[in-house]
């Protein structure tokens, strides 16, 4: 069904006022204004509401068909904690390009005034406008969104990404950016890397200590973290070092993996909004299958031992799943699922994730080697996982709710 709507006068500023209201939060206090409103022939054209610290302040935009009309009808509530003020509204942006839309969040513990100076003054120097703060999480991290338009370019985009990085770097924070619009609503596909992102150990070097080589087989891993080496050379020379240790060892290191804080509350609130998440991995199936069952995580991408006779060769089967095959993975995963790459969210650490990251619609370098905090979308340096979820638009309130229902349900 379709409907034509009669074009109609536009006010302009001079026709408009601004009315904000300040105080104590109370019920009842947005009925107040919208019922003094009534009766004066205002339009209603924006309103803003919110609640800090108990604090509200409500900004609606009206149109004033008589001027002074409004500014008489709303005096009335000034009084007992409240404050009613009128003004005239900024002039429109002159027309032109329509402002990119961008997420930037702040993330800190604590979070503190001298960070959240530099970053809005780096985003003002780069003709980005913030438009709307919220609150995301208060414990364990504090973060923040701020909601940032800019007629910036993608290069320009990436210039303040990468600004924004190293400033926050030096105020002990994070800053991430991530797109704005649609790109972030509905279903998605999260692709993570396990070893020292979803779990906190590295897998090869927890069965290189039940062959007492440990050390050797770490710091090959560091340089390869580090993209000093090549990955497949450096999986082959570190899996040689297993070669005739018994697999039996593997229920050990099972149970040794311990997953990264707020893996499980990652997982479980992704699962709860209908994300597809997925495990890509350089290390092995034999560990990561069982934790990818554990988690109802539905694809899963690693390499596999070989063993012959009960006995670790010291080699792996097939084609190494190197960075080339962790982006590959990536793309197979979200064809499977039927969903564009700029609906897809990398996340890891090592230089190995690097292709991924860049194929991904949002790429996150979590506790990650310098190569990776640069090039990827976004870079957190707390050690818990579901820190992610502010990036994707998820507050820490959402995520207790759900708990407690599901809780709710659950007790019945």
């Amino acid at each position: 069904m379709s409907s034509t709507v009669s074009p109609q006068h536009s006010p302009g500023p001079s026709e408009q006022v601004l009315v904000t209201l300040t105080g104590a939060d109370r019920p009842g206090v947005t009925s107040a204004l919208f019922t003094a409103l009534d009766g004066t022939g205002a339009h209603v054209l924006d309103v803003e509401q919110v609640v800090v610290g108990g604090v509200l302040t409500l900004a609606a935009l009206v149109t004033d068909p008589a001027p002074g009309t409004v500014a008489a009808a709303v005096a009335t509530l000034s009084g007992d904690g409240l404050e009613v003020t009128t003004s005239a509204p900024a002039p429109p942006a002159p027309a032109g390009q329509r402002p990119r839309r961008l997420h930037v969040t702040l993330l800190g513990a604590p979070l503190l005034p001298a960070a959240v100076a530099r970053i809005t003054a780096v985003l003002a120097e780069h003709g980005a406008n913030v438009d709307r703060i919220r609150r995301m999480s208060a414990q364990p991290v504090t973060s923040v969104e701020l909601d940032v338009s800019t007629h910036g370019s993608p290069a320009d985009v990436l210039a303040l990404r990468r600004t924004l990085a190293v400033e926050a770097g030096r105020h002990g924070l994070d800053a991430a950016v991530s797109p704005g619009g649609l790109a972030r609503m509905g279903r998605r596909l999260v692709v993570m890397d396990v070893d020292s992102t979803l779990i906190r150990q590295e897998v090869i070097e927890l069965l290189a200590a039940h062959a007492g080589r440990e050390a050797e087989v770490a710091a090959v891993t560091e340089r390869a973290m580090r993209g000093e080496i090549d990955f497949a050379a450096s999986l082959r020379e570190r899996v040689a070092c297993l070669e005739g240790l018994g697999v039996e060892v593997l229920d050990s290191v099972r149970e040794a993996v311990e997953l990264t804080p707020g893996a499980r509350t990652l997982c479980r609130t992704l699962h709860r909004l209908g994300f597809t998440l997925a495990l890509v991995s350089g290390g092995f199936l034999e560990v990561v299958g069982p934790l990818a069952a554990g988690l109802g995580i539905a694809h899963v991408r690693a390499n596999r031992l070989q063993v012959v006779h009960g006995r670790f060769t010291g080699r792996v089967l097939g084609p190494v799943v190197d960075r080339a095959a962790k982006a590959a993975a990536l793309r197979e995963f979200a064809a499977a699922e039927g969903l564009p790459l700029h609906r897809t969210v990398a996340i890891g650490d090592g230089a190995n994730d690097l292709d991924m990251i860049g194929a991904a619609g949002l790429g996150i370098a979590f506790n990650a080697k310098p190569v990776v905090r640069e090039q990827a979308d976004a870079a957190l340096n707390v050690p818990y996982l579901d820190a992610v979820l502010p990036l994707l638009g998820i507050t820490h309130d959402d995520v207790v709710e759900a708990d407690l229902a599901d809780e709710a349900l659950a007790s019945g």
